[in-house]
């Protein structure tokens, strides 16, 4: 005897719920699409004296408020490390929307009017004295130049701001002597194992009475009115 043969029915297509089901996944999606794509809303910038926010905004190319999500730490930091005026760079994302940046800036010392360039901190150069740095006036050979950047890492900011130029003056006694002239018009000869000295130039100013004149750093510590 054959056995009866068992009609097996196909499975019928539920159009209606196929659809439902498409619509809950592309809702899902565009849900999380629109989660990822969420701006950033505000930055937070410090360490920069230097460069303005708004600069320290554009290099991280952040000006446009990209995705919160989608910008990575990592890659804003090399933004910012490739820009010679930052030394260091820390980016930390908090909350929805918010970037901090800190940065640590590689200060301009001087502009070596030889070369046309501006020194900075870490020995860096770039072809400019945006920022009105002290502008070294005469050619020094390389070693010395070496040694000038080293100790004029020295010199405290609000100092620095204070010298106008820098004259490479030596004598019999010290071939790595320096004459700086202040923005005040009072003239400071100074040698560089003593560089750290020009830091007290504003409690000097205190005792000199708004006289005028030249200030030996380099030796004997005296003050000499111009005549």
């Amino acid at each position: 005897m054959k056995k009866e043969e068992k009609e097996v029915k196909k499975p019928k297509f539920r159009f209606k719920k196929f659809l439902l089901f498409i619509l809950v996944l592309y809702i899902i999606g565009f849900g999380i699409y629109q989660f990822l794509l969420t701006p950033v809303r505000n930055i937070f910038i410090s360490g920069n004296n230097y460069l303005t926010d708004q600069e320290i905004i554009d290099i991280s190319k952040l000006s446009n408020y990209p995705s919160f999500f989608l910008t990575f730490k990592s890659s804003i930091k090399n933004k910012l490390m490739k820009n010679s005026y930052i030394k260091s760079a820390t980016i930390t994302k908090k909350i929805i929307g918010k970037v901090y940046i800190e940065v640590e800036e590689n200060k301009p010392l001087f502009y070596y009017k030889y070369n046309k360039e501006t020194i900075l901190s870490d020995g860096r150069t770039v072809p400019s004295n945006k920022f009105s740095s002290p502008i070294l006036t005469n050619k020094i050979d390389s070693e010395l130049l070496l040694d000038l950047i080293k100790n004029m890492n020295k010199i405290n900011d609000d100092v620095l701001l204070l010298i106008s130029e820098i004259k490479h003056m030596p004598n019999d006694i010290d071939k790595e002597r320096f004459l700086f002239i202040m923005n005040d018009g009072n003239y400071v000869y100074i040698t560089l194992t003593k560089i750290k000295s020009i830091n007290g130039y504003i409690n000097i100013l205190t005792t000199l009475e708004n006289k005028k004149g030249i200030l030996y750093l380099d030796s004997g510590n005296y003050f000499e009115i111009f005549k």
